[in-house]
């Protein structure tokens, strides 16, 4: 699944690489239009803005005219706040180079990956500076869900917001800064955002590959049922058992490609998923956390006659599930095993903390450690020399941010076992058929 960090590193080196929306209705009159950048203006969305409490993204691609590059836009809503009308222009063009999939052999150095992902941010005014307004009437108890039907790997989580010095607002990552989730419409197949708040309780439902065994010892304090089988894991997520499911988790390897075939989790593919029925989820609505590379990406298909965005996200949330973690890219082994202890236990620590604001700190205490370690480097050190050291504390920073959470922003997880003497014996059984 995934590559020794120092192993990458040394083989870049400096430079070692939802559908698509039907057509808008009509425009009524005095209807507003977003501010041309280039490519011209976009006509704004006419539909009322979605009736929920938090703040609203929601990102279209488009292509303006045939044989035009490809772009993206967005348009915005938040209580008290003027919405952001649908938007797109010359620095919203498709961004090959800022997906967090390309940290991994092949792309390029950590450190000029984050300074893409930051100069893609200044490209996005219009609504880093619609946020910040945000920020400036709700202050921390913002909370905002981007709907992405893109397929762009636009790294959310990441978005660096500039501070506004006179209202006391601090400059930085929106993963950060926000208590911030994505949503992707699986069931109604439109795009809808989340209105339901999901509190998942009771035991793990795991699946372990043998590469990555060692994560089943973050779970050592809960009830679980663990399996190293994915034919018996399936069957168990087929079957409703007696006892409630809080947490669904699988650390496996993952795989993505542009042929549907080639998605898959744990050797499953994507068309596997599909067919089964996961009935367990739509009782329980689960949280699913998927550890494996790759989970968290939507490739765009139109191979059976109908074009939209599948992945295992979409997979798990249309079978029932009450939120998804999932990964963006590649995450390397040493980082992800103490990753997924962090982030299991600030998920679980609180179980009336939302998912949303625990990963949200997940992501600042490693931000913290980052900045701890020198921030940014330099490629080369004063001798000369590359500064792999840098890079892997870049690295790590961007496997945080790797980590993205579909949701309601105000779900919760509570897990079920937690005993001062350790767990139950039947927690280290495998349950194997």
């Amino acid at each position: 699944m995934r590559d020794d960090p120092l192993k990458v590193i040394r083989r870049i080196g400096r430079r070692a690489g939802q559908a698509l929306p039907g057509p808008r209705p009509a425009v009524p009159a005095r209807a507003l239009t977003g501010t041309p950048l280039g490519l011209g203006a976009a006509a704004a969305d006419a539909r009322q803005a979605p009736d929920t409490t938090y703040a609203r993204i929601r990102v279209r691609r488009r292509r303006p005219y045939p044989g035009h590059p490809e772009t993206f836009g967005f348009e915005a809503w938040c209580h008290g706040v003027a919405p952001l009308p649908y938007t797109s222009g010359g620095g919203q063009r498709r961004p090959v180079s800022i997906s967090l999939g390309n940290a991994r052999q092949g792309g390029d150095p950590p450190s000029e990956l984050l300074r893409s992902i930051r100069r893609w941010s200044l490209n996005q005014g219009p609504l880093t500076d619609w946020i910040n307004r945000c920020r400036q009437v709700h202050g921390d108890s913002l909370q905002l869900v981007i709907l992405d039907q893109t397929g762009f790997d636009l790294p959310w989580e990441a978005l660096t917001l500039p501070p506004v010095p006179e209202a006391g607002l601090p400059g930085g990552m929106l993963g950060m800064l926000v208590d911030l989730a994505r949503w992707f419409d699986a069931v109604r197949g439109g795009d809808d955002f989340p209105t339901d708040v999901a509190a998942p309780a009771g035991a793990v439902l795991g699946y372990f590959h043998p590469d990555m065994h060692s994560d089943r010892e973050v779970f050592h304090a809960y009830e679980h049922r663990p399996h190293s089988g994915i034919v018996s894991f399936l069957r168990s997520l087929d079957e409703h058992t007696a006892d409630r499911t809080g947490l669904v988790y699988m650390g496996c390897h993952g795989t993505f490609d542009q042929e549907l075939s080639n998605l898959t989790l744990a050797d499953v593919t994507w068309a596997e998923y599909h067919d089964h029925e996961m009935r367990l989820l739509g009782r329980d609505g689960s949280l699913v956390c998927l550890n494996a590379c790759h989970s968290g990406r939507f490739l765009d298909h139109d191979g059976d006659g109908r074009q939209y965005l599948r992945g295992f996200t979409e997979v798990f949330l249309g079978n029932g599930a009450g939120g998804c973690i999932v990964t963006a890219g590649k995450v390397g082994d040493a980082e992800a095993r103490e990753l997924i202890r962090r982030l299991v236990e600030t998920v679980t620590a609180d179980p009336d903390r939302p998912v949303a604001r625990a990963l949200r700190a997940f992501r600042t205490a490693a931000h913290e450690a980052f900045l701890a370690e020198g921030g940014v480097p330099l490629l080369v050190r004063d001798d000369g020399t590359f500064d792999e050291r840098g890079q892997r504390n870049v690295l790590r920073l961007l496997y945080s941010l790797m980590f993205q959470y579909y949701g309601h922003p105000l779900s919760t997880l509570h897990l079920t076992g937690r005993y001062a003497d350790g767990p139950r014996p039947r927690e280290g059984a495998e349950h194997e058929r």
